[in-house]
């Protein structure tokens, strides 16, 4: 038990995925703002893309937020700013 080396997966090999109840996988480490499926600046787009959840959702709770103190247009703008642009698709 103690003279046994235990071998521990490294955790940065692997992009994190956390996974629904569906099965369908949250890749979170991929976000970028969408080409195709925005709006604005394609940030909610981006989330449609690498989360289960359609884009139209994540609209939906960005604007439902507006009306709690104005927290879905502040992490909104902050989002567009940091979010990486989308990348080219060859």
């Amino acid at each position: 038990m103690f003279g046994q080396k235990m071998k521990r997966k490294n955790d940065m090999d692997e992009a994190p995925k956390l996974e629904d109840r569906s099965g369908a996988a949250w890749n979170l480490r991929e976000l970028s703002k969408s080409a195709h499926d925005k709006k604005i600046a394609g940030v909610c787009g981006g989330f449609g893309e690498s989360t289960p959840l359609p884009s139209w959702l994540w609209r939906v709770v960005f604007l439902t937020s507006l009306f709690f103190g104005g927290i879905g247009l502040i992490a909104y703008v902050i989002l567009w700013i940091c979010m990486p642009p989308a990348k080219a698709k060859q």
